[in-house]
């Protein structure tokens, strides 16, 4: 099976479970520095500030996170400073034994920051929901409050 037009088909198998996945891959603008759109993602205040939601999170390769309470979360698996974040991401909306990854890449020029994303293993029938889910509750949000500091 291969790619086509960002969406990837990859037959997972989880505890003996076959599961047809999708990858999401979406890519945002932001009219901020690299380093603030890390840091927004990764410092518990400014993410619970975009996302309306309480966050812990560690900034330790190895260390846990959560997000909007106890929804979704997961473990560090890459940290590159203004860089790259590498996740395991579950949310409770996730099938039980299973647990997904997030990758966000970050290209600063002339002020603006390209944040490419991934998001595998998501299961094909909630791919529409998780797709839309990262525009509306990440990216929208995340967005307004950068290029509102960045005024």
């Amino acid at each position: 099976m291969g790619c086509a037009l960002f969406v990837c088909y990859i037959w997972t198998i989880r505890k003996g479970i076959n599961m047809k996945t999708k990858t999401i891959r979406q890519s945002v603008t932001i009219h901020a520095k690299a380093h603030d759109v890390f840091e927004a993602l990764m410092d518990e205040k400014k993410h619970a500030k975009f996302t309306g939601g309480p966050a812990k999170i560690s900034r330790r390769v190895g260390g846990k996170y959560t997000a909007y309470g106890d929804y979704m979360g997961g473990e560090n698996l890459e940290i590159i400073p203004d860089k790259k974040i590498v996740q395991t991401w579950r949310s409770t909306d996730l099938p039980k034994d299973l647990t997904t990854k997030i990758t966000f890449n970050f290209k600063e020029e002339k002020g603006k920051t390209k944040l490419a994303f991934t998001h595998s293993g998501v299961p094909e029938k909630q791919y529409e929901e998780f797709r839309k889910g990262w525009i509306d509750f990440y990216w929208n949000p995340l967005k307004a409050m950068l290029e509102k500091n960045s005024q």
